[in-house]
Order: structure tokens, then C-alpha cells, then sequence
């Protein structure tokens, strides 16, 4: 258990030392899986509202279903991206 929580016996605390964890390394991190899952539920409610139907006769997706949920999230990813250079253009523009 030293070796996970920082003790100072054995070859786990030298290696834990040397790397040392950063708070700030580990704030971002967190941060970045928040936007991460903030972003899948997002695509998940908003391509299950428009693709899926309220009634479920089958366990699996339709042909028509899958077809609509592939165009719904590539469309989200490049509306994302374009949304994403707009704003670092505009923000590079605002330094200069």
C-alpha cells in the first residue's frame, strides 16, 4: 500500500518522488473529462431525439436509425470544429 499512497519504504517511494504528480496536471485532466462527457451526453440526447422513435418494436437499431445516428454525430463533430476555429480565429484577431 506504500507504494500508492506515498510511503517511504521501498523502490515505490524513490519512483514516486522523482515523478511527483502535479495538481495542476491533475485539474486539467479533470477538467477535460467534464468537457469530454458534457459533449458525449450532449450528442447522445440531442441524435437519440432525432433518430430514435419513441416506440421500440426491436432490440436493435434499424438500418434507417444507425444511417441517421452516424450522419447525427459527424455532423456534430464538424459543426464543432468549424464553431472552434471560428472562435480561435476571432480570439487571435482580438490579440493582434
Amino acid at each position: 500500500m506504500s507504494y500508492m499512497f506515498g510511503g517511504n519504504t521501498g523502490a515505490g517511494s524513490a519512483l514516486g518522488q522523482s515523478q511527483g504528480i502535479n495538481p495542476n496536471n491533475i485539474a486539467m485532466a479533470e477538467q477535460e473529462l467534464d468537457m469530454l462527457t458534457d459533449t458525449f451526453n450532449r450528442i447522445v440526447d440531442v441524435c437519440h431525439t432525432k433518430c430514435i422513435k419513441n416506440k421500440y418494436p426491436d432490440g436493435e437499431l434499424t438500418k434507417g436509425e444507425s444511417v441517421c445516428i452516424d450522419r447525427c454525430v459527424s455532423k456534430f463533430f464538424a459543426l464543432n470544429k468549424t464553431v472552434g476555429e471560428k472562435l480561435m480565429a476571432q480570439q487571435q484577431e482580438m490579440q493582434k
